[in-house]
């Protein structure tokens, strides 16, 4: 401010002396105040382009000058210059929160205060049908059609959540999609969205589960303690006494094979996947699963006029499969039971045929076929559930727990390999195992 009254005045000097030297005193008095007009304009045009410049905000077109003008214009300029850093950092900060809303595994809509869609990740609109640019500012409301979800957004408590069917559920395939409103800021939304069915299928699978465990344990417990009661109370001649404890034995030895495959169940569901370092001949394997296969058939036709017809695949043929990685009690749990469950199910005379083939890309295939009474398509998809039978009391009748399947199924994923179930009611069945063809050398 010093140098600029400095200047002025020089100014008016510089034209009070030169009016002197032209006019004398009055010509003194003139230049003097034609001089500080002059600067007065020109201070002026200097404050005008400044402020051209501040209306437009270009730091590209700010103007350089000395002077207080140029003070004020540095000073815009370095201003400038800071908002826009912040608003870039700013905006990057939201950009990666969007982002990380983006990538969430749940679903995220913003609601202003009026209930409309200020933002949506990917996930919500899939969940919800709603188009992420089309959609911004329509009403939740009239896009979310759901009975459920109304009731819930008209009643204002969102302590808790509400459980909707998705748009993409089927009745063979149901979806459904857990919804939460969390009140933020002035009267905004956070909507929150996961899907469920997984949690909703595991409830269910485990409430059938205990409570199939519970009729599997208690009908034999209860027959059990009728025995013991008649054992009790009533005088029985040997020969009825013999009989009773037989089935007692009977029925704890159904029990034990129940608790037993429970345990295994959770044995293999808990234990580490097996690697590729411990190998077994596929010769021993399908040996041992040959003489529990012969042994369980001689029980089963002992009081039959014809045994089943078993047909094995060579020992040259099986020589040349090598050797296969994974678990060999496991594996061999897996065949046996397979095998076991063909001779069960196949009457005296049947014939059952184990086989082993290599297929094109390496694979091999293990089969196992019977002329069983065959099972009808309705039940294939289910036969690998826990305690799932196609008749219960033939199953009972054979020694099944119901769980033999489910055993085979986890020991089968753990190792890489997949079951196939081909089935003709009448005809007979084929239990398919494709192994990879790294678990074999």
């Amino acid at each position: 401010m010093f140098w600029r009254f400095v200047f002025f005045l020089t100014w008016q000097l510089a034209g009070g002396a030169l009016g002197w030297w032209r006019a004398g005193p009055w010509g003194a008095a003139l230049g003097a105040a034609v001089a500080a007009w002059a600067w007065f304009v020109w201070d002026l045009s200097r404050g005008a382009r400044v402020l051209r410049w501040l209306r437009t905000g270009d730091l590209a077109t700010a103007p350089s000058m000395r002077g207080m003008w140029g003070e004020a214009a540095d000073r815009a300029r370095r201003l400038l210059r800071q908002s826009e850093a912040k608003e870039q950092d700013s905006h990057s900060r939201l950009q990666e929160i969007l982002a990380a809303l983006q990538a969430t595994p749940n679903g995220v809509v913003l609601l202003d205060s009026e209930g409309h869609i200020e933002w949506c990740n990917q996930i919500a609109a899939s969940q919800f049908g709603i188009d992420a640019q089309r959609d911004v500012m329509q009403s939740i409301g009239n896009l979310v059609r759901d009975p459920d979800f109304s009731a819930y957004y008209a009643a204002h408590d969102f302590s808790h959540d509400v459980v909707l069917q998705g748009r993409d559920s089927k009745p063979s395939r149901p979806v459904r999609i857990s919804v939460h409103l969390h009140p933020y800021g002035h009267g905004r939304k956070l909507l929150l969205s996961r899907d469920v069915t997984a949690l909703e299928q595991a409830d269910a699978m485990r409430r059938d589960f205990v409570a199939n465990v519970s009729h599997e344990i208690r009908t034999p417990l209860t027959v059990l303690i009728g025995f013991i009661e008649t054992l009790q109370t009533l005088p029985l001649s040997p020969q009825e006494r013999a009989r009773y404890l037989g089935m007692m034995s009977q029925q704890a030895s159904r029990m034990q094979s129940v608790v037993q495959d429970l345990l295994t169940l959770s044995r293999l569901e808990g234990s580490p996947l097996p690697g590729m370092t411990e190998w077994t001949p596929v010769v021993a394997l399908m040996q041992r699963c040959e003489d529990e296969a012969r042994g369980l058939s001689a029980l089963l036709t002992q009081s039959q006029a014809r045994p089943h017809v078993l047909e094995f695949p060579p020992a040259e043929q099986l020589r040349v499969l090598g050797e296969i990685a994974g678990v060999p009690t496991e594996l061999q749990s897996a065949l046996s039971n397979l095998i076991s469950n063909a001779l069960r199910y196949t009457p005296a005379g049947g014939t059952i045929t184990v086989a082993w083939e290599r297929a094109h890309d390496g694979a091999v295939r293990f089969s196992v076929r019977d002329t069983g009474p065959g099972i009808a398509p309705e039940h294939i998809p289910r036969l690998t559930e826990r305690f799932y039978r196609v008749d219960r009391s033939r199953s009972r009748e054979t020694g099944g727990t119901g769980l033999g399947l489910a055993i085979v199924k986890h020991v089968l994923q753990r190792h890489g390999a997949s079951l196939d179930i081909t089935s003709e009611l009448g005809k007979g069945s084929t239990f398919s195992v494709t192994f990879p063809a790294n678990r074999l050398r």
